[in-house]
């Protein structure tokens, strides 16, 4: 018998073996992306110098298959390089044991993105929801007799209970919507507010930010929000809103007139300036991308 192909009951404690790498499926609706990114070629190089130092934490699912509990990125980056088998813990967990578990273990990354966080928070959410004060994953969860599971994650994660109220409502956001949050495309504040508009809305928000090109605000998008709850909101409120100069905007490059006036001859109105200025920057970028 193959080191891999031994059984669950001759491992004990922590034991690692060395596992066929196909054997090895993702977690069931894993909410941490894997990317090729930096921090990915940086792993990469790690293990091409040193191998991998922390072996997978897996479980047992269907017959002759694993699920990841911690590893994605690891299996991910030895798969790149051409590795055939990977050294792996076995862990015989129940779902939420292994969910807490993932979470808990994921959540430890030096960056996560609003989605991922979002979407790992409400994973351990409704696992806490349904087992507040009771062993998870051999850890009892002490003290949370009489407080609320957000207060609970706070705890444990070192946020308010109010962020993570939002983190939480951030799950409701379509998609594209929550895809535009990571890229800092839509405010994390924007965002939640958003998160109360129903799916229709936010598909008439989301069709209005490309058409308008423009991002909102939070004082835009509460009255946003606001609207949906009095029934109110349209395709072309959103338009018209999303349209608005927004303060940051007009503020955002400014000079004193006196400033400008040596460039100019005497008798040049702030509007003539104004022009003169656009003229000379047009002129400006031709030549630039002519070059």
């Amino acid at each position: 018998m193959s080191k891999d192909e031994m059984s669950i009951e001759s491992l004990e404690g922590d034991q690692v073996i060395e596992m066929d790498i196909n054997r090895l499926r993702d977690f069931k609706n894993h909410p941490f992306k894997v990317t090729a990114d930096i921090s990915m070629v940086e792993l990469k190089e790690s293990i091409q110098k040193f191998g991998i130092l922390n072996p997978l934490i897996v479980r047992p699912v269907i017959e002759g298959y694993y699920e990841i509990i911690s590893g994605h990125r690891r299996r991910y980056a030895a798969k790149q390089l051409g590795y055939t088998k990977v050294p792996v813990i076995i862990k015989v967990m129940r779902t939420d044991e292994a969910i807490v578990a993932m979470v808990d273990s994921n959540l430890q990354r030096e960056f996560i993105t609003p989605s991922e966080k979002a979407r790992a928070y409400k994973m351990k959410y409704d696992v806490l929801r349904k087992k507040k004060n009771v062993n998870c994953c051999g850890r009892v969860v002490h003290k949370t007799k009489g407080k609320r599971t957000v207060e609970i994650l706070a705890e444990q994660y070192g946020e308010s209970a109010k962020q993570i109220q939002r983190y939480l409502k951030l799950n409701d956001l379509v998609p594209d919507l929550l895809a535009k949050v990571d890229d800092d495309e839509l405010s994390f504040s924007a965002a939640i507010e958003i998160a109360f508009l129903k799916e229709e809305e936010q598909q008439w928000f989301l069709e209005a930010m490309t058409f308008v090109q423009a991002t909102p605000s939070l004082s835009q998008a509460q009255r946003i929000k606001r609207l949906s709850q009095e029934k109110k909101l349209t395709k072309d409120e959103i338009k018209d809103i999303l349209s608005e100069i927004k303060r940051e905007d007009v503020s955002r490059v400014t000079f004193k007139t006196e400033q400008l006036r040596r460039f100019f001859p005497k008798g040049y109105s702030i509007e003539m300036m104004k022009r003169e200025i656009i003229d000379i920057l047009k002129i400006w970028m031709e030549k630039y991308w002519d070059e």
